[in-house]
C-alpha cells in the first residue's frame, strides 16, 4: 500500500543515517578513540525503533492476511499437498505484538546489540534483517520442496496477493510470465481454472500447447519484433 511504502521509504532514510553514524564510530574507535559520544546515536536508536516497529506491525498484519489465502490457493493447486505457513523470523526475537511492544522490544535489541554494531560499523537489529520463512507440511520449503511443489508454492503466493488485492476494492492485472511450462498437466489445468475468471489476466508462453485451451482471451504470437494476433 501507499502508507507501507511511505513508512518502508522513512525507515531506509533513517537506517542510512544510523550506519553512517556507526561507520564513524567504528573508525573513531579503529584510529584509537577511548571514549565517544554516543549520545546522538542514543537518537536514532529511538528513530529506528520507532519507525521499524511501524514496518513491522505491517508486516505482520499483511502476512497474516496472506495466510490463509495462500494456503487455500495452494490446496486448490495441489490437493493434499499442503498446508502452508508463513513464519515470520524477526531479527529482535520477542512475543511483541502492539506498536508500542514492538518499539520497546526493537529498542533492547540495539541496546544488547550496540557494542558489536560499533565494531563492525553496521546496524545488526530490524526489518532489513528480518527473515521469511516459507513451510510446506512442517519443513521449510527451501530445501525440501520439490520442484513442482516450489512452483506451485510460488503461484500460491502470487495467487494469494492477487485475491488479497481485490478484496480491498482493487482489480489488479495478474501476470504469468512462462509459468505453464513449469507445471505438470493436472497444475496447469487446476492453474487455469482458477485464474481464468479473472478481469485482467496476462499469460506468456514460449510453447503455446503449454496454455490450457480453458483461458479463452485473445492470444498474440510474438515473433522477430513483430506481433500477431491469433
Amino acid at each position: 500500500s501507499p502508507r507501507m511504502a511511505g513508512v518502508r521509504s522513512d525507515y531506509e532514510r533513517v537506517l542510512k543515517q544510523r550506519n553512517t553514524l556507526l561507520k564513524s564510530a567504528a573508525l573513531a574507535r579503529r584510529h584509537g578513540a577511548r571514549s565517544m559520544d554516543l549520545s546522538t546515536l542514543d537518537v536514532w536508536d529511538q528513530h529506528l525503533a520507532r519507525v521499524g516497529a511501524e514496518l513491522l506491525a505491517q508486516r505482520l498484519d499483511l502476512i497474516a492476511a496472506l495466510q490463509p489465502l495462500a494456503d487455500k490457493a495452494y490446496e486448490q493447486l495441489a490437493p493434499g499437498g499442503g498446508p502452508v505457513a508463513l513464519e515470520y523470523k524477526p531479527s529482535a526475537p520477542g512475543e511483541a505484538h502492539t506498536r508500542e511492544d514492538l518499539y520497546q522490544q526493537l529498542m533492547a535489541a540495539l541496546a544488547e546489540a550496540r557494542k558489536q554494531e560499533i565494531e563492525r560499523g553496521v546496524t545488526l537489529v530490524g526489518p532489513h534483517r528480518d527473515d521469511l520463512l516459507l513451510k510446506l507440511g512442517q519443513l521449510p520449503a527451501k530445501g525440501y520442496a520439490s520442484h513442482g511443489e516450489s512452483w506451485s508454492y510460488a503461484l500460491a503466493l502470487r495467487l494469494a496477493s492477487y485475491d488479497l488485492l481485490r478484496a480491498e476494492g482493487n482489480e489488479p492485472v495478474l501476470i504469468l510470465d512462462d509459468v505453464f511450462a513449469e507445471l505438470d498437466t493436472r497444475r496447469r489445468e487446476r492453474l487455469a481454472e482458477l485464474v481464468a475468471p479473472g478481469e485482467q489476466v496476462l499469460v506468456t508462453a514460449a510453447v503455446d500447447d503449454d496454455v490450457p485451451h480453458v483461458l479463452t482471451g485473445t492470444r498474440y504470437t510474438v515473433s522477430e519484433g513483430t506481433v500477431e494476433r491469433v
